[in-house]
Order: structure tokens, then sequence, then C-alpha cells
């Protein structure tokens, strides 16, 4: 299989996936703000967010943005299953629905 020579990064999020994208990565920005060792997730967080809050239909991400978007989605998505698996029933309805919104935008935006 071969890998694509170039690849897109512009993306057309509807106004519910741009608002979770948006507060995901403002949540990132502020705990992880005081902390230099993650100085340039806080920078491509910080990119991200002002490209989602613009007026443009289609948001054009760098390679090191949608690289770090994509690997902290994965990781939210996957505590939020082991969430779901191991608590009550009140709690798994609260954190499924929260699962099931980063899993529809990794598997309609980013699956590679």
């Amino acid at each position: 299989m071969k890998k694509k020579l170039f690849a897109n990064y512009n993306f057309e999020f509807d106004k519910n996936e741009k608002k979770l994208i948006s507060n995901f990565c403002k949540q990132a920005i502020t705990q992880m703000e005081g902390d230099d060792n993650f100085r340039r997730d806080v920078s491509a967080f910080s990119s991200i967010r002002e490209k989602l809050e613009g007026d443009s239909e289609t948001v054009k991400l760098t390679k090191d943005e949608k690289t770090r978007l994509v690997l902290q989605l994965k990781n939210n998505r996957d505590n939020l299953e082991q969430k779901v698996k191991k608590s009550n029933i009140f709690v798994r309805w609260l954190f499924k629905s929260m699962y099931k919104q980063y899993d529809n935008i990794i598997s309609n935006h980013f699956s590679d």
C-alpha cells in the first residue's frame, strides 16, 4: 500500500463539531498552560481554536496541528471508553454521548 505524497489538511466541520473541538482545545490549553514542556501543544491548540472561531467554512490545519489534535482526541476517546466500561448507569449515560461525539469526529474527519 502506497502512502499519499501530499495530505489534505482542509477540514469542513459542522457547527457542533467546531464547538466541541473548540471547547476541547480550550480545556487542553488551560490544563497545559503553566508547564513549559507543553509550550508547543499550547501554541498548536491556540492556533486551532483561532481557526475554528474564524468565519470560513473550511479549516486549514498544519500537519503539526492535525497530529497533535488527533492524538489528543484519540487519547480522550480511549479514556472515555474506559470510564464508560467501569462506571454506573448514570455516569455511563453521560460519558457515552461524549464518547460517541469524539468517535464520530475521529471517524468522519481523521480516519487514515
